[in-house]
């Protein structure tokens, strides 16, 4: 399968090796410094696009590719308040697109175990449900995006949080996300009920980037050839 990689950081990069190993061939690299390489003739090439970048490029990025007709996975996070419109552009182009806040095999089985746990707690008004999220001084936003969807599968289960918040608060009806940057941290998620009496807490933690980049080279050979929306719920067959 010919790759493009839109994002060519640490990310980027950890794509490349896993993708090369898997016997892809990577035929663009798109970064801020070459960005005026991203055109039509280029991605033509390509079968599939994947594109890490950051809050600030990602919006671009996907509707450009989605524009020029190539398949994209996108692992960027922070952009998502553009998410209706892009949607209607991959229908209206018949395109194929893959959204994940983390494509990790692992932290997709988390996000599982997060939303069966958020159901088994909804009963115990003892318990009062909280976050914390670790991650390297790099990145750009917080609460990650894999927090921000843990939060929201909990809220969607425990009816006596109605937002979340990325700071402290003392209003019950908040869900807390503490969010950390220390290098070096992959990614450490931990969700955590506490009650005068015990405490109940499920953890993920990455430890590198190869998890993450291994699930979007998987999520690459899933959007090949297909059209379509996507989540790494269809990927793994979840």
């Amino acid at each position: 399968m010919k790759i493009a990689l839109i994002g060519y950081g640490k990310m980027g990069k950890a794509i490349e090796e896993i993708a090369l190993a898997k016997g892809h061939e990577i035929v663009l690299k798109i970064d801020v410094q070459n960005s005026h390489e991203f055109t039509q003739e280029a991605i033509d090439k390509a079968e599939v696009a994947i594109e890490f970048t950051g809050p600030h490029s990602a919006y671009e990025n996907v509707k450009k590719c989605l524009t020029l007709g190539v398949p994209v996975v996108s692992g960027s996070t922070g952009w998502l308040d553009k998410w209706a419109e892009i949607e209607t552009l991959c229908i209206q182009n018949k395109g194929c697109l893959i959204y994940s806040s983390n494509y990790s095999i692992g932290v997709n089985l988390f996000f599982e175990l997060n939303k069966q746990l958020a159901k088994l707690m909804e009963p115990y008004q003892d318990y009062d449900v909280s976050m914390k999220e670790i991650h390297h001084t790099e990145k750009k936003d917080a609460p990650s995006g894999t927090a921000i969807s843990l939060a929201e599968q909990i809220l969607a289960e425990v009816g006596r949080k109605n937002k979340w918040v990325n700071e402290a608060s003392i209003n019950v009806n908040e869900l807390v996300i503490r969010s950390e940057r220390i290098d070096p941290a992959p990614g450490t998620h931990t969700v955590t009920y506490h009650s005068t009496i015990d405490d109940i807490e499920i953890t993920h933690t990455a430890h590198t980037r190869k998890g993450f980049a291994a699930g979007a080279v998987l999520a690459a050979e899933f959007a090949y050839q297909k059209n379509g929306i996507f989540t790494m719920k269809d990927v793994l067959g979840i």
